[in-house]
């Protein structure tokens, strides 16, 4: 096999709270504060035995590079 046919896997759509907290280098805790704020939106998706039937909440990768982005953009404009 040649090192040329490897690809990396490619990034999922959506990701846990977890998963979202370690890719914007945050806490969770941090993380569910912009949540709840509204600052970052959030996938309910369905449920599974281990959530006791309730919405399991993710997050689209797409939301959290536009975050990142705006907050790039936010800084840019703060004067030195």
């Amino acid at each position: 096999m040649s090192l040329q046919n490897l690809r990396p896997a490619p990034m999922p759509l959506l990701v846990t709270e977890r998963e979202a907290s370690r890719l914007l280098s945050m806490s969770q805790r941090t993380l569910w504060s912009l949540r709840k704020e509204g600052r970052l939106p959030v996938v309910r998706v369905g449920t599974s035995a281990a959530s006791q039937g309730r919405l399991q909440i993710r997050y689209a990768v797409s939301d959290l590079v536009a975050f990142i982005e705006k907050a790039k953009s936010e800084n840019d404009q703060r004067p030195a």
